[in-house]
Parts: structure tokens; C-alpha cells; sequence
């Protein structure tokens, strides 16, 4: 499996009255996570986009709370890439707050469409080349 470290400060914005992070903002780590697992890949969401004529649109996210996190807290987005089918991509997100406890965790299926027809199309071959030599890896 392909697993991707990468740290976010949490921002006064993201906070609540109470000083916990919004339980709206969730997604936002977990989109973060994605788009810097695909990066150290070498695959940017923008040469996806450009280049490539492909989107990838949230099909279903499932979020779990265990612990908050507060206003100036240094969290560790740890993003995993637990499949790749045909025509879909499963990302699941741990949030771990400074303490290294976990605070957190999404699971975010997505696909892929072409960006002129916006229409389904399946998992594009450059994806299953970055994953292949991750596929039999236990980290």
C-alpha cells in the first residue's frame, strides 16, 4: 500500500467557538492528504486536470471523530491509497494531532471522469504504474 506523511497547522478560521477544529473542515484535511499523496507520486492534480483531461470527483466520504483538534495544533495527515480498481480510487486519511494520538479518520472514494464529456471513464494507466510497486509492500 502506498502511505504519504504530510503536516498541516490548524488555522483560527478552521476553529469553532470553542476552539475545536469544525467538524465541517474534515474533508478539507482529507482532499490535502489526497492531493499531496499524488504529488510525491509526481502526479499533480493540475497536470491531471490540464494535461490530462481527467477529474476526479468524491463518490462517497465516510468521516470519523475520535479526538478534537484545536486552534495552532500541528497535525499529521497520514493518507493511505488502500485500492485502485478499474474505475475508482480509495483514500483513507488518519488525522493525528501532536501527541501522536489519533484524532480522526476518512475514507474518500472517488472516480474518474473526462473533463470535456463529463462522463465515466475507467482508472487512467498512468495511476496503476505510480501504485504497482507499492501493491505488495507492507508498510
Amino acid at each position: 500500500m502506498f502511505r504519504h506523511k504530510t503536516n498541516w497547522r490548524v488555522r483560527y478560521s478552521e476553529t469553532d467557538r470553542m476552539g475545536y477544529v469544525y467538524y465541517g473542515n474534515y474533508p478539507m484535511y482529507y482532499e490535502t492528504g489526497r492531493v499531496e499523496a499524488l504529488r510525491s507520486l509526481g502526479l499533480s492534480y493540475q497536470k491531471m486536470e490540464d494535461e490530462m483531461g481527467i477529474f476526479m470527483p468524491v463518490m462517497s466520504m465516510n468521516c470519523r471523530y475520535i479526538r478534537p483538534c484545536f486552534y495552532d495544533e500541528l497535525l499529521s495527515l497520514e493518507t493511505t491509497i488502500l485500492s485502485l480498481t478499474d474505475n475508482t480510487i480509495h483514500f483513507q486519511t488518519n488525522v493525528f494531532k501532536e501527541n501522536g494520538k489519533l484524532a480522526n479518520n476518512g475514507l474518500v472514494i472517488l472516480c474518474f471522469v473526462e473533463r470535456e464529456t463529463k462522463s465515466r471513464m475507467a482508472t487512467p494507466s498512468v495511476l496503476f504504474d505510480l501504485i504497482q510497486p507499492y501493491q505488495n509492500d507492507n508498510q
